[in-house]
Parts: C-alpha cells; structure tokens; sequence
C-alpha cells in the first residue's frame, strides 16, 4: 500500500450502496405513482370533478404518458422549444436526464381533460419519504405549484392572454408521519373594505398534502386513498400482501410492471434496512473501539472485551489514526 493512502473504507462503500438501493426504490415508487389507474385513484379523491366516479373512467381523462422525473423545476428549464411543421411549439422539457443532471426535477407531471372535453388541469405528484430537516416541505410545494403556474407561459398561454391560465395541482404524499391526514391548501379572498367582486379564477392554485402513518387503516371510505398509497409503498408488507389488497381490495388488474415494481421495491426495501443496521452497529462498534483504546485498553484487551477479531480492531484503530494524519 501506498504512504499516506488510506485503505478502502467498508462502511463508506456500504453507505454508497444504500444510497444507490434508495434511489432505486424511489424510481421504482415514482413508477408504481405514475401508473394511470393509481393516479386516477388520487384524483377522485383529490380533484371536485372527480370525486365519486370510478377510478377505471377516471382514467380515460389522463392524457398521454406522464412526465416521470424528467421535467425540471427550475425556472427557465421546464420548457423546451420544438420546430413542428415550420413552427415553434413549446411543450415540457423531457430531455435526457444525463443532459442536465443535478437538476431538481418534478416527480410526476402530467395533463387532465375535464369532463367538458375542453379545459385541462395539470398535476404535479410528489412523494416524499420523509419530512426534511433542512426546509418546511409546505414551502417546497408552494414554490412547485408556483412554478407549474409560471412555466405556462408560452406552453399553455401566450403573451398577456392569462385567462387561459390552466388550474393546477401539487399533490405532495408525505410518509411516516405521525397520523393518516390530507389538507387542501388554495387560495381564499378576505373583503378588509367594501365587498367588492374581483374578476378572475380564484381555484387556479392547489396544494394537496397527503400524510401517511407507519400503519396502514382498514379499507374504508374516509381512508381509502392512504390504504391504497400506503400498501403501495409499505416497508412492512410481503409481495404477496401487497398485490393481495391492490387486486382485491381495489380491483387494479396487477400487469406484469406494476408485478415487477412491487417486487422490486419490497427487495430493496429489505436490503436497505439490513444494510442499514449493519451500518449503524459497524458505527457504533467503531465508537466503542476508539473509546476504549483513548482510555489507553490495548487492541488485545478491546478484541477480548467486545468478542471480536483482533484484526478487525486494530483496523478500525489505524484507520482512525490515518483520519487524524
């Protein structure tokens, strides 16, 4: 081994692997999310128009293949100009992802015609596994249905013609939150003077956030949505459980993807929460080890009183004396 090079960190090179089975599981959720009939499920409980049909004709209102983590959301990216038959047309972008990577991207976005046949709605889904640390997630999704307003121009409105302004949705399903909830967060008029009648849609901005407990609630009415949401993307439940309540209990025909998603993401599901442990007790092993030997124990001493390999603790001690070089 070379002076001064350090030797291959095992608990590092676990952690890469986590990160890479969680950013497969999050592909293979947005997947199972952006199916039709899953999405047709949501908006009957989430769109006025929708509420109370049945999700199967719901889907028929779904146009073409929705955007699954293509579509950036910074602005002055989400749109791409396209030459079509001698003319400029402006629609989302779906580039290649390896062309712009790093970009923060909308999860699923996609276009509704209402039951008119004329006017559409576009929704914007997110899934988030977990409620961040670093920002108030009700601040991200404003800022996301912001941009789902913006990003309209010259795509679905053009020059000052804002009456054509499509109502959109940012519909946000929040995991392992304490109890099952869902708000709908939208714009409300106070009359401070007079009581005068502005013209103008009042409806256009729409925020749905979605809670999700650990424990998945019985089938009924009210919780229907978080039943279905929560089987779908469930760390606890078996293949077999899942695609039992999908099929059964929801009448989803399981095609062969939605088998395969499914089966993908209960494998990494468990994969991550294997390697997970074993990266937590390596780290807190590693915190005993490096205690013990500052207290002046020596490696034979540490081997013998923690019950392991003296080659791993004498490891562990070089390496965190190399951090310290």
């Amino acid at each position: 081994m070379q002076k001064g090079r350090r030797p291959v960190d095992t608990e590092a090179k676990n952690a890469i692997k986590v990160t890479h089975k969680k950013a497969q599981y999050d592909d293979s959720a947005k997947r199972l999310l952006g199916q039709k009939i899953i999405l047709a499920h949501i908006l009957v409980k989430t769109v006025d128009e929708f509420k109370g049909m049945n999700p199967k004709t719901v889907v028929a209102f779904i146009e073409g293949k929705p955007f699954i983590s293509v579509v950036p959301v910074e602005p002055g990216m989400t749109n791409k100009s396209y030459g079509k038959e001698g003319q400029r047309v402006v629609g989302f972008n779906s580039e290649n992802t390896e062309l712009n990577e790093g970009l923060v991207r909308f999860d699923i976005v996609f276009y509704v015609r209402m039951k008119d046949g004329l006017t559409q709605i576009i929704i914007n889904l997110e899934a988030q596994k977990d409620d961040p640390n670093e920002y108030e997630i009700l601040n991200r999704a404003v800022f996301y249905v912001s941009r789902l307003i913006s990003s309209q121009k010259e795509r679905d409105f053009k020059n000052t013609n804002y009456n054509d302004i499509k109502r959109v949705y940012s519909i946000w399903v929040c995991m392992n939150m304490d109890e099952n909830s869902m708000s709908h967060i939208h714009l409300v008029k106070d009359n401070m003077i007079g009581s005068y009648e502005w013209k103008g849609k009042m409806d256009l901005l729409n925020i749905v956030m979605i809670g999700l407990s650990n424990e998945l609630p019985e089938h009924n009415e009210k919780y229907e949505l978080h039943r279905l949401l929560g089987t779908l993307l469930s760390e606890e439940l078996t293949v077999e459980e899942r695609l039992d309540i999908i099929e059964n209990e929801y009448d989803i025909p399981i095609e062969e993807n939605i088998r395969k998603d499914v089966s993908v993401m209960c494998n990494l599901s468990q994969g991550i929460e294997d390697k997970g442990i074993a990266i937590g007790e390596a780290r807190e092993k590693a915190k005993i080890i490096i205690s013990m030997y500052n207290k002046g124990f020596t490696p034979e001493q540490i081997a013998a009183a923690i019950d392991n390999d003296i080659e791993v603790v004498t490891a562990i001690i070089r390496g965190r004396e190399l951090e310290l070089v």
